[in-house]
């Protein structure tokens, strides 16, 4: 199917300041699909990440699902100058955003809302899933997770004892940070400009990262101990990964057809603990961002996507 280049539309959600000052979120709204099915979908973005996958609300739309996405506070457009970009304290502290985001869409007239997120943006969609106001809650149908940060990669040491410690400090220090671990490599092989496909603007997904904040890692933390205790989550779940990963050190081409961000094996044994109606799918040869993979990998990810709605 010819998909058709859309013009978006970027609605600011203003809320009460916080710590960092004022906060706004991002809502994107594509246009209203001709054989329109009144079922939307909110995309949420993952860590160091904003919204510019663009093909994706095309697929969606092109099927007669209506498209948004919602940068969050402190990502994307929605940094204020002054604000430590992507920091949080709580996962919590994003429900504001979905909240709203959800009842704009059913002030558009959406009868069901999907809620899509990937990585770091489908722990949230999980936890929200599960506990996010019960109105707004009401209006999701499904649920669909993209690689979603269900733990972190990292060794037993790291897991057990160094992330646990930076949690502690960050309750006396909230903004202790230290530099980036996270390799170069994934948004180099993603980026057209090295040795990917794909546009999106640096300066909202920095090539290099950004400053690791305590407090993140402590929100995220907490957020994988809610689901490794069990979610009750009511609607069905789809989660996808890749079919392995790769964590080298230098350039390869496996970095074109593998996870090389997050264990695939870490989303498989979580998987399960979402709810009782969970379906889990691994695309071969995907990438982090399974809809950034390869044409084959990306079209086999949006394949699993649709035949699952439609059930």
């Amino acid at each position: 199917m010819a998909l058709i280049p859309m013009e978006f539309e970027y609605r600011t959600l203003k809320f009460p300041p916080d710590y960092d000052g004022p906060v706004v979120a991002t809502l994107i709204k594509a246009p209203f699909p001709v054989q329109d099915t009144g079922r939307a979908v909110l995309y949420v973005h993952g860590y160091i990440d904003y919204f510019f996958q663009t093909h994706m609300a095309e697929e969606f739309v092109a099927l007669g699902y209506r498209f948004y996405a919602v940068e969050l506070r402190k990502y994307g457009r929605s940094l204020l100058e002054g604000q430590h970009p992507d920091f949080a304290r709580s996962m919590y502290e994003y429900y504001p955003d979905l909240t709203e985001s959800i009842r704009r869409i059913r002030d558009d007239g959406a009868r069901e809302v999907i809620l899509l997120g990937h990585s770091t943006g489908g722990l949230l969609a999980a936890l929200y899933a599960d506990d996010g106001p019960a109105e707004e809650r009401k209006a999701i149908g499904r649920v669909v997770l993209n690689s979603p940060f269900l733990e972190f990669n990292a060794s037993w040491f790291k897991r057990r004892v160094e992330i646990p410690l930076a949690a502690a400090v960050s309750i006396v220090l909230p903004f202790a940070h230290k530099r980036s671990e996270l390799s170069p490599l994934y948004a180099q092989s993603m980026h057209r400009d090295f040795r990917g496909a794909w546009h999106f603007d640096t300066k909202l997904k920095p090539i290099e990262g950004i400053p690791l904040y305590f407090s993140w890692l402590r929100a995220v933390r907490n957020g994988q101990r809610r689901i490794k205790r069990g979610l009750h989550i009511e609607v069905p779940v789809l989660v996808m990964s890749s079919d392995r990963s790769y964590f080298g050190k230098e350039w390869s081409d496996e970095l074109l057809r593998s996870d090389s961000v997050l264990n695939v094996e870490d989303i498989g044994r979580y998987a399960r603990n979402l709810g009782r109606d969970v379906t889990y799918v691994q695309i071969r040869d995907g990438v982090h961002d399974l809809f950034l993979s390869t044409h084959a990998a990306r079209e086999a990810a949006f394949r699993a996507v649709f035949e699952w709605l439609r059930c």
